[in-house]
């Protein structure tokens, strides 16, 4: 298992399929705790959908799985997708699909903010947000993250961790990590599977489709095996149309 290692920072990543296709980054599902063992619990899982068509990055973020670092309070979001930026970097890919689970399509989106020349197209599966309804379920999950990581981990302060955790999560709206004045702006051809459960809102997926200007829907798509099989053949129609030349 490759890590990619500087200064206090060790990132758990894997590469899968080099030379054999266009490079996809997936950022894996499981809030501050997401893995690349996460994607087995998705319904649409790129690991094994694209297999062998695609070459696939996936990774540990940090401080989740094998991955640590330090916490940057005043850069949460920014902090972990630059390490997703890094591992491109180390890898010498430049361009990539993003294909983003639950947490990790705020993290697609945040990178299509930070470095929009590189990414090609985003697939956001069952994309988090905040609605009235879930507002303390993401207060409650990030307490619980901090309690466990510092709990392992002597070298991080728990006030550190609970002030990284709030300046990531409290004042947030929308996806969290961009605005939807962004969203709006974004010319990145996105496809959208939603979600259908408290934590991944619906309704935060449609505003998504009806926001961005370059956007597909894949919906319904995951409430049975035959509907999981249509939404990954169309996903892969809709990465191969995407694949640069």
């Amino acid at each position: 298992m490759p890590k990619l290692e500087h200064d206090d920072v060790s990132i758990r990543y894997e590469d899968t399929g080099a030379g054999t296709g266009f490079p996809v980054l997936l950022l894996s599902p499981g809030a501050m705790d997401a893995t690349v063992e996460a994607w087995a619990r998705a319904a649409y899982n790129p690991l094994t959908a694209l297999d062998g068509a695609y070459r696939l990055i996936s990774m540990d973020h940090r401080n989740a799985g094998q991955s640590v670092g330090p916490l940057d309070p005043d850069d949460p979001w920014g902090t972990q997708v630059r390490d997703q930026i890094d591992i491109l970097d180390r890898l010498g890919i430049d361009r990539v699909h993003v294909i983003g689970c639950c947490i990790g399509a705020s993290y697609a989106l945040k990178m299509a903010e930070m470095v929009p020349d590189r990414v090609v197209s985003m697939v956001l599966e069952q994309p988090i947000g905040i609605v009235p309804d879930n507002d303390g379920h993401w207060q409650q999950d990030r307490r619980g993250w901090a309690t466990r990581l510092t709990g392992k981990r002597a070298d991080i302060d728990p006030e550190v961790a609970e002030r990284f955790g709030a300046n990531m999560w409290d004042d947030g709206e929308f996806v969290v990590s961009v605005s939807r004045d962004f969203v709006r702006s974004c010319t990145t051809p996105m496809a959208v599977l939603p979600g259908v459960d408290g934590v991944h809102p619906r309704e935060i997926a449609l505003e998504i489709v009806d926001l961005a200007p370059d956007v597909v829907l894949i919906d319904p798509w995951k409430e049975t095996p035959e509907l999981r099989a249509a939404a990954a053949e169309r996903v892969r129609a809709f990465l191969d149309a995407n694949t640069p030349a």
